[in-house]
């Protein structure tokens, strides 16, 4: 299958080593704790790349920037999860100390993305908003 540009993006690459790295963690987990924080951990961290992908595929710019924002949202949430369960004990050192490696680049890399698209000029496909009072 043939890559797409979104593949080649480096903060792509890191939300889907982050995804999986959790995927593997999680994976071993009893099944409560896969039912409860477990669910929730995994899908906050699919949903970063997943909205990084789904921008691309959107309509133009601005379409792009707002799923971008939520990938940052979910980024956010993966972060809530880590600290549950750290606090719960459910991570090794090991685990924390590959996790942090990827999140400590892939934030910044996730905020620099959002900040050129900032940047970028509507595309064609945009379409200006208008206000329309009596609608």
């Amino acid at each position: 299958m043939a890559r797409t540009n979104f593949e080649t993006l480096r903060v792509y690459q890191l939300a889907e080593e982050v995804a999986d790295l959790i995927w593997e963690i999680v994976s071993r987990w009893d099944w409560f704790t896969r039912q409860t924080i477990g669910k929730q951990i995994v899908e906050a961290a699919d949903s970063i790349g997943s909205n990084i992908a789904e921008g691309v595929g959107r309509y133009g710019t601005q379409d792009n920037k707002r799923f971008v924002y939520f990938a940052r949202g979910s980024l956010y949430e993966t972060k809530h999860w880590l600290r549950r369960a750290f606090k719960r004990r459910l991570l090794s050192e090991q685990e924390i100390g590959q996790l942090k490696i990827i999140l400590d680049e892939l934030a910044p890399r996730l905020n620099a993305y959002i900040n050129s698209l900032k940047r970028k000029p509507r595309t064609t496909n945009d379409e200006p908003r208008t206000t329309n009072e009596n609608a």
